[in-house]
């Protein structure tokens, strides 16, 4: 079974061919039904030999289809210093991309 690692939105993913995988929102113009290409890919492994970049392999890539561009669940921000009556609330809605992977080339 062939998979990658790649990187993208300051983290690094390990994917499959046919897998959804969740990624920090890239930025530009992009809408759903869209083909996403990551060119930083650090490794790739295809059952036989592995082939590890320094840091990013040359002309490797992962071809991807952008399902669909949400928000995640609302996480709360508090600041609170005690015996000041001084408590700020705030909330916090992180933005994401669902991808597909098509292929690893």
């Amino acid at each position: 079974m062939e998979f990658a690692v790649i990187q993208t939105g300051g983290k690094q993913y390990p994917v499959k061919v046919g897998e959804t995988l969740k990624i920090e929102k890239l930025s530009g113009t992009h809408k759903e039904g869209d083909k996403i290409t990551f060119d930083k890919v650090l490794l790739v492994d295809n059952g036989k030999d592995t082939t590890i970049g320094t840091p990013y392999i040359d002309g490797a890539k992962v071809e991807a289809t952008l399902n669909k561009i949400g928000r995640n669940k609302k996480i709360d921000v508090l600041k609170y210093k005690a015996k000041s009556r001084y408590r700020k609330l705030r909330g916090h809605r992180q933005p994401f991309f669902s991808v597909k992977i098509d292929s690893i080339r």
